[in-house]
């Protein structure tokens, strides 16, 4: 089985899915037949009902309309859009979305505003890991248009407030490290943009370590001041910014959050006011997170690419219920792309969610992650909307995936009650995934649970070119649950299994819409005999 340890290099990421991806397909023809499948069998959102099945009791309408009341004034209407956006491979294979050359344009035209550079030192800046630099950063990057230099070091400090049009550099991963101040309060950022009320534009922070010194905490049970405080690096309200080559160490929220002013739980249907829009986070690792290693929050527009997050400490949940994802687009995200990615032993490798009192993420694209031992390598959910009597999420439409893998998915102590999956998809619709490797441990207890579930209302799901292995001990393969919550709509095209469990594909009671294409078994000798369906 393979390991990532914490000095993994994200930019093998590609590398390493091209090796383990049962069937390494041309990622051009593999990206054009996801979205054939998507469009083959997606549904427009306008053709659901978003009519609850049985009503909600007054009590909790009220409960929700009070608990949402206070931010309801922060808060916009959206509805769910198809995406307007495509997914570009150029001739040399490399993947992007459409809108990437309007981002180019902005660094091009922030290198030429912010070409003065500047030394942090030449402000009075130490970097002996003992001497306080705030002063001495506040005095570099001023009031922005300006290059800050940060040599190798460690560069104590407390919040660093970055202008727009501003280009904060170092020397590199693990050369130049800047360390949140002792006695900093545990709401700060370490680096964040200086107004996240006003906005901000054109913001560049890129080669360094930052760490947000969680231990000057000490055994404090909950690491996070709450809503989208305390974590290393946090973009509010930033239009144009990137987050190149930046390791992330030990926050007590997030290592890398891109999000609004605030979060937002207005309900599903309304999205936060001052979203960010238009970033690229590219080659960066973290570890020792308190929630989530990257994640998004009510902005349109990201790349995510080349990065590895792994080993969370989950410090920022109640201990043995904790969401802690190396990869999340969250709440009232939209047009989210996920490129050759990795994570290990996190709970969710990515996780597409929204909570119940906020809208889902949607238009989310994946070509290329690798995830290994987390317990749910690919978990896509809209809290709240699974039962038969909660609403119908308006919201929870369109995932694109391809080039999955998911390596040796196990229990955790991260959530100690969750079961491993390689793929979960809750509540979702139109979700069309190509080319998913998933590949068990077969001497793992998996304790007959399903390897990969649809469940819980999802609709017009489709699955093409399938590759599951080694999980002896699972009880199926893929499951499509049923009951009066069940999946419906769900297409298997094509489905490989190797010495893997009894049952290549479950289907529940209940579920009306099934089409299953060819489902290929090779087996052992001494395998058991196995059921295809």
């Amino acid at each position: 089985m393979i390991y990532l340890d914490k000095n993994h290099d994200p930019r093998k990421n590609a590398e390493l899915i091209s090796q383990l991806l049962d069937d390494s397909p041309d990622i051009g023809e593999a990206v054009a037949r996801t979205e054939q499948l998507f469009s083959e069998h997606s549904a427009d959102p306008g053709s659901y009902s978003f009519e609850p099945e049985q009503k909600r009791p007054l009590s909790g309408i009220l409960k929700q309309f009070f608990t949402t009341m206070p931010v309801f004034f922060f808060a916009k209407k959206t509805k769910a859009a198809m995406s307007e956006s495509n997914t570009i491979v150029d001739a040399a294979g490399h993947v992007y979305p459409s809108w990437k050359g309007l981002l180019d344009e902005e660094y091009s035209h922030l290198k030429e505003v912010a070409k003065r550079e500047v030394n942090v030192e030449d402000f009075g800046a130490v970097g002996d890991g003992k001497t306080d630099n705030t002063e001495a950063f506040k005095k570099a990057l001023g009031n922005g248009r300006v290059t800050v230099r940060i040599p190798k070091g460690v560069f104590v400090t407390s919040e660093i407030r970055v202008p727009s049009w501003t280009c904060l550099v170092g020397e590199g991963k693990g050369r130049t490290i800047l360390k949140l101040h002792a006695k900093a309060p545990k709401s700060s950022q370490l680096v964040t943009n200086s107004s996240h009320w006003k906005g901000n534009r054109n913001i560049l922070v890129e080669g360094m370590t930052l760490d947000w010194n969680v231990e000057r905490l000490g055994d404090e049970i909950k690491t996070a001041a709450g809503n989208n405080f305390s974590s290393c690096l946090l973009f509010a309200n930033v239009t144009f910014g990137w987050v190149k080559n930046v390791e992330a160490v030990n926050p007590g929220l997030h290592c890398f959050d891109v999000s609004s002013t605030m979060y937002n739980y207005s309900g599903d249907g309304y999205r936060a006011k001052g979203g960010s829009n238009y970033i690229w986070l590219d080659g960066l690792n973290g570890y020792g997170f308190g929630d989530d290693g990257v994640t998004t929050h009510h902005s349109d527009n990201i790349l995510i690419s080349n990065c590895y997050m792994c080993d969370p400490s989950g410090r920022a949940h109640k201990t043995g219920f904790s969401n802690s994802n190396g990869f999340e687009a969250d709440d009232g995200s939209r047009n989210v792309w996920l490129v050759n990615n990795s994570s290990a032993r996190c709970f969710g490798g990515v996780e597409i969610k929204a909570h119940g009192n906020s809208s889902a993420a949607a238009n989310v694209h994946i070509i290329g992650h690798l995830s290994v031992n987390d317990n749910r390598s690919f978990n896509w959910r809209h809290i709240g909307h699974h039962k038969s009597t909660d609403p119908v999420s308006k919201t929870a439409f369109n995932i694109k995936a391809t080039n999955l893998v998911s390596i040796a998915p196990i229990r955790t102590a991260l959530y100690e009650n969750s079961k491993p999956r390689a793929l979960v998809v809750s509540g979702y619709r139109n979700v069309a995934i190509n080319h998913f490797t998933a590949i068990g441990d077969p001497d793992y207890d998996y304790r007959g649970e399903p390897v990969m579930a649809i469940q819980y209302r999802s609709r017009n799901v489709a699955l093409d070119n399938v590759s599951v292995s080694g999980f002896r001990t699972a009880g199926a393969d893929i499951k499509l649950f049923g009951g009066d919550n069940c999946t419906d709509a769900v297409a298997i095209k094509k489905l490989t299994v190797r010495d893997s469990a009894p049952k290549a594909i479950q289907i529940g009671k209940g579920v009306q819409k099934a089409n299953i294409g060819s489902v290929v078994v090779k087996r052992n000798e001494n395998s058991p005999p196995k059921r295809f369906i």
